[in-house]
């Protein structure tokens, strides 16, 4: 088979809906209300997606929602309606999905039978359920908000809605658009703690000889830095993969970018920290240009009586717990929302067991708020 060229699966799944699955809905499901979108998980969803990305998971493929009732008596016979009416190539793509031998991944691959499609049949509140474990067209509680990693977020608030027949995702996806304020600078704190907690070690780490460490610790705080500059500018961070795609297209990145850059090609500490100094300014600057706190000095200094050059980023942590004017989210523990804390992907995969996490940290019965806190702790100096 020859391959076509590439088109963004964004627009691909769209003349897929328009042109293939709409046609057969209307010719063969009158009278059923529907919506249809390509949301969730897939480069292509964020908008980062390149010729590379056909090698799985990806072509023609979106999701068609029905009202709960008409999904359970009428979504298996549109499944099959499709499996066996579908085009077999569209736009050069085959749309049938075979096996790859991994898991439930599949692959665009010719076929001369009933097609197996990536058109997911459904209903909105057990799609969102499923991805996010609650239903957000229901209202978001800061125990979900909290609970849900980034890239699901950005996963729900970004692709493409191709109709709204039903009227709900429009309404699911702006309750999901951006945190509400007090929750926004609860996790603007939390960055700004991360990075307090390590930006002396770039030093410390180097004076001792490690320059392997220093190198490893610049790399982290590198990583927290762009997810700052992604959260200041509202936006979520994907995970990963696409961190880096994302902060591209912030606008601070024209200017940051080379400095990060240059903090992870430095061979040795004192370089590295000339190069985050800079970058630390740059960005202490955009937080005092959003005025969501009063001023806070964006210079860098001494790290208490060491020769490490620091911006002593919890006296932004500071600035922005203060304007927090719900008592209980004030009082969390300054760890933040779920990926700010928790790296496994096996465990931010599976919004189950965030919540989980979130509920058992915040001593939040499911939404039911408790008042008692643990105060927030600065970072040990050593």
């Amino acid at each position: 088979m020859v391959t076509p060229p590439f088109i963004p699966g964004l627009e691909l799944s769209r003349r897929f809906y328009v042109q293939a699955v709409r046609p057969l809905l209307d010719e063969n499901a009158r009278g059923i209300v529907h919506s249809a979108a390509h949301l969730g998980s897939g480069s292509e969803v964020l908008g980062f997606d390149t010729a590379r990305s056909a090698d799985h998971e990806w072509g023609p493929r979106l999701q068609v929602f029905l009202k709960p009732q008409d999904a359970a008596v009428h979504g298996p016979r549109i499944t099959t309606l499709l499996s066996e009416r579908l085009p077999k190539i569209f736009c050069g793509y085959p749309t049938h999905f075979a096996p790859t031998g991994d898991g439930d991944i599949r692959v665009m691959r010719a076929t001369d039978g009933p097609v197996h499609h990536r058109v997911e049949v459904t209903d909105p509140s057990s799609w969102f359920t499923a991805l996010l474990s609650f239903d957000p067209s229901q209202g978001v509680t800061s125990a979900d908000w909290l609970a849900t990693p980034t890239q699901r977020l950005a996963e729900v608030t970004a692709g493409a809605v191709f109709h709204d027949g039903l009227g709900q995702l429009a309404t699911a996806r702006a309750n999901l658009h951006w945190y509400p304020r007090d929750l926004w600078l609860y996790v603007l704190a939390c960055q700004w703690q991360r990075i307090s907690q390590e930006e002396a070690f770039v030093g410390r780490c180097g004076e001792v000889g490690d320059e392997l460490g220093s190198a490893v610790v610049a790399a982290r705080l590198v990583r927290d830095l762009m997810r700052l500059c992604l959260l200041m500018d509202r936006r979520y961070p994907p995970y990963s993969k696409w961190l880096g795609s994302a902060f591209a297209r912030t606008p601070q990145a024209p200017y940051l970018a080379p400095l990060l850059s240059a903090v992870l090609a430095a061979t040795d500490w004192h370089s590295r920290e000339q190069h985050l100094v800079r970058a630390y300014e740059a960005i202490a600057t955009k937080h005092n240009e959003l005025a969501l706190t009063d001023p806070v000095d964006p210079t860098t200094r001494p790290y208490h009586s060491r020769p490490f050059q620091v911006l002593h980023a919890e006296r932004f942590t500071a600035a922005l717990t203060a304007h927090i004017t719900d008592p209980a989210i004030r009082a969390l523990p300054v760890i933040g929302a779920a990926d700010q804390f928790i790296d496994s992907t096996d465990v931010l995969g599976h919004c189950e067991m965030t919540r989980t996490v979130i509920t058992a940290i915040s001593r939040w019965p499911g939404t039911k708020r408790s008042r008692r806190r643990s105060p927030p702790t600065s970072s040990s100096p050593s």
